[in-house]
């Protein structure tokens, strides 16, 4: 039989959604945070959905390129 495919984490989601909301407050697309970032628009894209998990090397880059602390990025809504 055919496995469900793996929800990702609350984590995962939680980092997407606040890098959506970081990425909005800064005026910017999806397309600048990721060529400030040096990362494929397509891959930053998947990020920001859920899709994909990033090491620290890329979230070191996706925090500069928005001009945050790079913990900024894990806080949950208030």
């Amino acid at each position: 039989m055919p496995r469900e495919p793996r929800r990702p984490h609350p984590g995962r989601v939680v980092f997407a959604n606040r890098l959506r909301q970081l990425r909005l407050d800064a005026h910017m697309t999806q397309e600048q945070v990721a060529h400030r970032a040096d990362l494929d628009r397509s891959f930053y894209v998947d990020v920001e959905n859920g899709r994909h998990s990033v090491g620290l090397d890329r979230i070191l880059d996706i925090a500069d390129a928005l001009n945050v602390e790079p913990a900024s990025l894990f806080q949950r809504p208030t």
